[in-house]
């Protein structure tokens, strides 16, 4: 018998154990990341638990949730422990070679979806998990691409487009680099915090989300440079860019776009009030 919890092995008890634990580490979500863990070594529900929480927990189960608890005390994040993570309503696989979907992030997808017709063609450039591209594609009847630098990031996306059961295309690629033709929409969440703010990010972020898909080199700026520039060469006339962008990048994102020709230029905020999307049309004129 595990001589943590004494007599009392039962599911409460571990839970209850388990949300201690994080406490004392200052998880500062201890309680549901304890609820996350059993959950997924236990492979129970809710409904579940409340039936049976005074049975005893698998001798294998305590185990496992011994080891991730110890992980996440840690501050390894818990959806690589889980390897999952929702985003707009969809569950997606994820580890250490994408960035763990953002809810912030959602307010791209959204508002890309306010402006898609059926029939489009898109293009998510740094697409990581593939959440953003994906999701749109369960919402919307389009045809869609999804880029990315990393190979590994790719299967994951792979993985994930398996998961939600749609069609799509990757390509490896830096940024435009192997993309071919041209697209009515453009996404994507690029790399943006400056290096310097690197060392300076949460110890779970900087600690284990990848430094490829977070480095947006010295001024946070390099990325949007030449996805603004190169998108123009991609873009049908009238086609839409959309972009997430950081909390303090409203002014040099907006008048990047219009000093590459874009109109229809707008900021949107998450909700937090924090400006977390720019949007923009390709001028027919300036190309």
């Amino acid at each position: 018998m595990c001589s943590v919890c004494g007599a009392d092995q039962s599911l409460k008890a571990w839970l209850d154990y388990g949300t201690k634990y994080l406490q004392a580490r200052q998880i500062a979500d201890a309680k549901t990341d304890a609820w996350l863990l059993m959950e997924y070594v236990a492979n129970i529900t809710r409904n579940f638990y409340y039936i049976h929480m005074h049975e005893p927990m698998n001798e294998n189960d305590v185990a496992d949730y011994l080891d991730l608890l110890s992980q996440r005390g840690k501050l390894v994040p818990v959806q690589y422990l889980t390897g999952e993570a929702w985003f707009y309503g969809y569950s997606f696989k994820v580890n250490q070679h994408v960035m763990i979907p953002r809810q912030d992030t959602e307010i791209l997808v959204e508002e890309a979806l306010k402006r898609i017709k059926s029939g489009m063609k898109i293009l998510d450039l740094c697409t990581g998990s593939g959440c953003i591209l994906l999701s749109i594609l369960k919402e919307a009847s389009v045809l869609g691409v999804g880029t990315d630098i990393s190979q590994e990031a790719l299967l994951v996306a792979e993985l994930n487009r398996k998961r939600l059961g749609v069609h799509t295309s990757w390509i490896r690629s830096d940024l435009f680099e192997n993309v071919e033709g041209r697209f009515h929409m453009i996404l994507s969440n690029p790399p943006y915090i400056p290096s310097a703010v690197i060392p300076k990010l949460e110890p779970n972020v900087r600690r284990y989300e990848p430094l490829l898909a977070l480095d947006g080199r010295e001024d946070g700026l390099y990325f949007y440079k030449k996805i603004v520039d190169e998108a123009r060469s991609h873009l049908s006339p009238g086609g839409w860019l959309c972009l997430e962008i950081g909390y303090d990048q409203k002014d040099c994102l907006k008048n990047m776009l219009k000093r590459y020709g874009y109109t229809k230029v707008k900021i949107i905020k998450d909700l937090a009030g924090n400006d977390r999307v720019v949007v923009g049309v390709l001028n027919v004129q300036k190309l």
